[in-house]
């Protein structure tokens, strides 16, 4: 893995760290691989990095067959990760039998604690909506079968997000993956009993949307997390995105919220540990 301040994928390089929060918590989505870790060192030290500044566990998810073996491998290479896997939306426009099977394998393993991301993605064009539909279904059929969270993508594509989650019936936990809806959309997910993620955007200053729908989430409804080596949260928006990056999200959300940082760490913690069914400190 490159070392700390070093871009990923040609990404400008990750700001220095925060100032550690008040409260520890749990980065509910990441890519780790995407972050550059190759080896079960790698893994250790991002970990330790993210520790530092109070980000004591990571879930690390899966968009693809390659990354969902990482993820699972990562898992049990620190007790720190946990995994999640699944096709993205957007790898689904062609999906041998054999693919699903092998997924559906590795979700069965004790340290896979999510079936994600799945979901829709209308944004980029590479797999025909009627494909990720199909795919959504058989995932949402898997979480059900699992008795494991559904974690959403969920990209231009609400309506129909929230349409196959009521045709198919939806399973006992989903967690909407880097929320992007406004308000409404916000209480239509509360009322159903969906927990909603939020990452770096809810830091972006032209979101006033999103922070309005973060505002009214309850307490036991909300997880925060990265989405890295993406979404980097205000003021360094643009540069790669690891673990330890994530006090600047939770800051965002408290003051979005009107309540400490210790405070919205701590729930995110205890909400994480609760839907994900293990502990910070397994």
């Amino acid at each position: 893995m490159s070392e700390q301040g070093s871009p990923p994928h040609g990404r400008r390089p990750r700001p220095d760290p925060p100032e550690p929060l008040a409260a520890p918590t749990i980065d509910s989505h990441t890519h780790l691989d995407a972050c550059g870790c190759e080896t079960d060192a790698d893994v250790v030290a991002l970990m330790d990095r993210a520790a530092a500044v109070g980000v004591v566990g990571a879930v690390t998810i899966a968009d693809d067959l390659a990354a969902a073996r990482f993820a699972v491998r990562a898992a049990h290479a620190d007790r720190r990760v946990w995994a999640a896997v699944a096709l993205h939306p957007t790898r689904t426009a062609s999906v041998p039998a054999a693919d699903l099977a092998e997924i559906e394998r590795l979700a069965a393993d004790d340290r896979v604690v999510a079936i994600g991301e799945t979901g829709l993605d209308y944004y980029w064009d590479h797999s025909p909506p009627s494909a990720q539909q199909d795919a959504f279904r058989w995932h949402i059929g898997l979480a059900k079968r699992t008795g494991k969270p559904l974690m959403i993508h969920d990209r231009d594509a609400h309506d129909d997000v929230l349409r196959i989650l009521r045709e198919e019936g939806a399973p006992d936990t989903v967690v909407f993956h880097c929320f992007s809806g406004d308000a409404a959309m916000a209480r239509e997910c509360v009322d159903a009993g969906y927990l909603l993620s939020f990452a770096g955007p809810v830091t972006f200053k032209r979101n006033d949307e999103l922070r309005a729908a973060a505002a009214l989430v309850p307490d036991e409804q909300y997880l925060v997390e990265t989405d890295a080596p993406f979404l980097t949260p205000h003021p360094h928006r643009g540069r790669a995105n690891e673990s330890y990056v994530l006090p600047w999200t939770v800051r965002g959300m408290a003051a979005t919220r009107g309540e400490t940082e210790a405070r919205v760490a701590e729930m995110a913690r205890c909400n994480a540990e609760r839907v994900f069914r293990t502990g910070a400190t397994e």
